[in-house]
């Protein structure tokens, strides 16, 4: 008996996703049995890259997830709401829910989590970070039986491709953004992507399924890189360094005794990654997740981060899976462990005054005997030890001072910043740059 199949939305990945469905020919032999059998759309007669007969069209999206012979609701429509209703309804009708949709999932996780397993049906997510890239199942399943240490990715095409472009071009930040906005690269309104906040929705999701336990959005400290400048990337390269947008969750340690402590590092922002280092290379929209773990080591997956193809690769591994299980299981089987999300808990996760990292800190100074030593005080006061120190000869009395120190509290390099800005003309500092391979910057 066919797996029957309700869609929530025909944009660009929806399309991609029954496209795929609709040609299951040298695919694995039980997409022959799945079956677009509803699709919900809100222009009937629209003109669409893929054929859907007429009949199985809808506007009225709450009749799909509503509906006794559907078996998957596919949620492919993006947006808060109604998706997050929809989705809810849905796992209330009994039905299972694949979606791509980081957004609903990252903020409305715990409700939405708590419902499927009440209910005993599956809401699977691969789609909804990195893309094609499957992550997510492997750390639900090949990965869940190490400990997972660290996840660190590059989750965000769009400003990977800015920071690809101004390394290669030494552009400033604000016309490459231009062009990746006149190429389909960046939203019209780019505040999500180049603020962080995508990121950081991927990586709230990555960190519960890696350790464990459900994650407060709120949590997860999030900078962009609209302060990343030219001359940043250029210091960078100087120091044997690029820039990248990291999300990174990582078990916390004592800086004392180096225990592992029972809480998270949560976080996203610029990061000086070392040239040497897997995430280094990876350049313009592709996206790359770095995860450790006891007893595997570092594995990286690597590919398209988005598009109609690779996201709709991701939705429809989901429903092969949900479909899978119902075919060997019977529906009313309790669902399999290894596909659900039943931790209730939630992650403790560290203050960011807290983290312990090195820095990085540009600032602008009059040109004139004692200013380092005054900024040296300004460091030493507050315990932050200065790795390294380069000035620059600008013009008009003014030059440039690049600061490096070795690992500090985030709150007594704060500190010390606000005091050197009375030695200083213009503090023109990059964001946060915390890293990997013990180099961490800001």
């Amino acid at each position: 008996m066919a797996v029957k199949v309700g869609l929530l939305g025909l944009g660009t990945v929806g399309a991609g996703t029954a496209a795929i469905l609709l040609d299951p020919a040298g695919r694995h032999p039980l997409m022959a049995d799945i079956e677009v059998y509803r699709v919900g759309v809100r222009s009937p007669n629209k003109p669409r890259p893929v054929e859907i007969a007429p009949d199985r069209l809808t506007t009225d999206l709450e009749s799909i997830v509503t509906d006794p012979d559907v078996d998957i609701v596919v949620e492919v429509m993006g947006g808060l709401e109604p998706a997050r209703s929809l989705i809810l309804k849905a796992i209330h009708q009994g039905k299972h829910v694949v979606t791509a949709n980081k957004a609903v999932i990252a903020r409305y996780g715990d409700e939405i989590f708590t419902a499927a397993n009440e209910a005993g049906v599956y809401v699977l997510l691969e789609a909804a970070v990195g893309g094609g890239i499957p992550v997510i199942q492997p750390l639900k399943q090949a990965l869940g039986v190490n400990r997972i240490h660290a996840v660190t990715g590059i989750v965000n095409g769009t400003t990977n491709y800015i920071l690809t472009r101004m390394q290669q071009e030494g552009g400033d930040f604000e016309p490459i953004l231009a062009d990746a906005q006149k190429l389909g690269y960046a939203e019209a309104d780019p505040s999500a992507d180049v603020d962080g906040l995508d990121a950081a929705d991927k990586i709230a999701i990555l960190a519960s399924l890696a350790f464990g336990g459900r994650i407060n959005l709120a949590d997860v400290h999030s900078e962009g890189i609209r302060h990343v400048s030219a001359a940043d990337i250029t210091y960078a390269d100087q120091l044997g360094f690029v820039i990248k947008l990291l999300a990174i969750a990582r078990r916390d340690t004592c800086p004392v005794s180096n225990e592992v402590l029972d809480q998270l590092q949560l976080r996203v922002h610029p990061t000086l990654v070392p040239k040497t280092h897997p995430l280094a290379s990876i350049n313009d929209v592709y996206n790359a997740i770095l995860v450790e773990g006891d007893p595997i080591g570092q594995v990286m997956f690597f590919g398209p981060g988005a598009g109609a193809g690779p996201t709709a690769s991701a939705v429809v591994s989901d429903i092969l899976s949900i479909a899978a299980s119902l075919k060997s299981q019977g529906a009313t089987q309790a669902p399999n462990p290894l596909l659900a999300c039943t931790h209730q808990h939630y992650c403790k996760v560290s203050p960011m005054a807290d983290i312990v990292s090195r820095f990085y800190v540009r600032l602008r100074v009059l040109d004139q005997p004692g200013v380092i030593g005054q900024l040296g005080l300004c460091f030493g006061n507050h315990e932050v030890s200065i790795e390294s120190v380069v000035q620059i000869d600008l013009h008009d009395g003014v030059a440039e001072i690049v600061v490096v120190t070795h690992e500090v509290r985030e709150a007594n390099f704060q500190t010390a910043l606000d005091e050197a800005a009375g030695v200083c003309v213009h503090s023109d500092r990059a964001q946060r740059t915390a890293g990997v391979v013990d180099h961490q910057f800001r």
